[in-house]
């Protein structure tokens, strides 16, 4: 039997792999606000889940993902290849900061990022796992700077992050010019404090729309997880 997750379209291997398939990455996969043509692009796409999810939603679109780590990188490249869309994805294995020096500004249509989370902390034992989960590697402040260099002027950058990381980013990427339209606060019960913020970022100045998830509801998967992750899980 292979190792990792099976979904609907798709089978994702995250054997070794330092973030490895979680609640987390299918809440941004299905809830990002995706271009239906152009180029996408996700960094640090571990073993490929988010591209894989875009790639499903967006029949039209050429998905480009990033991963430094060579270990994740494989998985990717193999899951990928073993996917309804091949064809239309692409892994590049390199650091995000050297790869951004040989592209155009303004010319990724869409972007999808589960970041590095922490900023401060211990770190994991495992360096495959704290390059993933740290920000040692790729700061939140090189993230925006890439998310300004890259995006369109229409483009949208979608982000997860945990709730206070999330508030700072948003405060923070006002310096780049940049502006939350969208946010929603996950929680994982009605009565524990929302942990987690999904984010959209523009260039485009609009009134941020504000939405809220809460994951569990009386014992089992709430009405509305199910509805936004329909199309992902086996079952529910």
């Amino acid at each position: 039997m292979s190792r990792g997750f099976s979904f609907k379209q798709f089978h994702v291997n995250d054997h070794g792999c330092g973030m490895p398939v979680s609640t987390d990455g299918v809440l941004l996969g299905a809830w990002a606000a995706l271009p239906q043509q152009g180029r996408l692009l996700d960094i640090g796409t571990g073993s490929g889940l988010l591209a894989l999810i875009a790639a499903q939603r967006a029949p039209m679109l050429s998905i480009e993902a990033i991963e430094i780590d060579p270990q994740a990188a494989n998985a990717a490249r193999q899951n990928f290849a073993a996917s309804p869309w091949y064809e239309r994805l692409h892994c590049i294995e390199q650091d995000i900061t050297l790869w951004l020096q040989s592209q155009p500004s303004n010319s990724i249509d869409g972007i999808i990022c589960n970041p590095p989370y922490f900023n401060f902390g211990q770190q994991a034992e495992s360096q495959h796992r704290a390059t993933a989960r740290h920000t040692d590697t790729f700061t939140h402040q090189q993230l925006l700077h890439t998310l300004k260099y890259l995006l369109t002027e229409q483009g949208i950058a979608n982000i997860i992050l945990p709730t206070y990381e999330g508030e700072c980013l948003i405060a923070a990427a006002k310096a780049f010019n940049l502006h939350c339209i969208a946010r929603c606060d996950v929680q994982t019960t009605e009565k524990k404090t929302p942990i987690r913020l999904l984010l959209q970022l523009s260039k485009k100045q609009q009134t941020c729309l504000s939405q809220h998830i809460c994951i569990h509801k009386d014992g089992d998967y709430s009405k509305e997880f199910k509805a936004l992750t329909k199309d992902f899980y086996l079952k529910m």
